[in-house]
């Protein structure tokens, strides 16, 4: 599976060209990603009709206060009448835990739509522990790199946790062309790509539909 970042409908149309199978909505990568507007989902809902993932997250932190998962609560509602398929989002607590109890709130509003934890899970303070209960919370994808620092660090990790819970592991953040064969043969069978099908790899150019062939044909061949 290849899901790819998408910005707006021009992202959108160039992905399914180039033969995506999701997208996550997105807006404000100068934070890592933060909750898109409901009319930019809508018009990327009109140009494609891949799977849209939207992101719930209210700033670059990992954590969330209690009002911000409110105003996440009332953002996922919008966000579905906009059509989105599924979510995204994970927070880590006091002690950077992984906050069940946040991360439970919107579960419950999101369902039963299927939902993705956050790359929050790289940037707790106990790996282990975290991914333990993340796999608790029963998401159907953990887009992860296996470490704060990018796949190329987290490689290891990724295959290890790819082992013990086999189709949860979305690989992404840093994800190189080169880990596509690697990841593949360790058992992980989901790429999640931003930069990487964009022109230099600029988050102000758009998305290339070659870019994504590339990136498409890599993974079909890694089966």
């Amino acid at each position: 599976m290849l899901e790819i970042i998408a910005l707006d409908a021009a992202d959108a149309g160039a992905a399914q060209e180039g033969g995506a199978d999701r997208l996550e909505v997105v807006a404000d990568m100068a934070a890592d990603g933060l909750t898109p507007d409901p009319v930019v989902l809508a018009d990327i809902r009109a140009a494609t009709d891949l799977p849209l993932r939207a992101m719930l997250r209210a700033s670059a932190r990992f954590g969330a206060s209690m009002p911000e998962i409110d105003r996440l609560r009332r953002a996922a509602e919008a966000l579905a009448e906009a059509g989105a398929d599924g979510f995204v989002f994970g927070f880590l607590g006091e002690g950077g835990h992984v906050d069940a109890a946040a991360t439970g709130k919107l579960m419950s509003v999101v369902a039963p739509l299927p939902w993705t934890f956050h790359r929050a899970v790289d940037h707790a303070a106990d790996p282990v522990r975290a991914w333990r209960a993340v796999r608790d919370l029963a998401p159907d994808a953990v887009l992860t790199a296996g470490s704060p620092r990018g796949v190329d660090a987290g490689v290891d990790t990724l295959a290890r946790r790819a082992a013990e819970t086999p189709g949860l592991v979305l690989a992404g953040g840093g994800l190189r062309r080169k880990h596509v064969a690697l990841l593949a043969a360790a058992g992980v069978d989901a790429f999640h790509v931003g930069s990487g099908v964009r022109p230099d790899g600029s988050w102000e150019r758009p998305v290339s539909a070659e870019l994504v062939r590339e990136w498409r044909a890599l993974v079909a061949a890694a089966r």
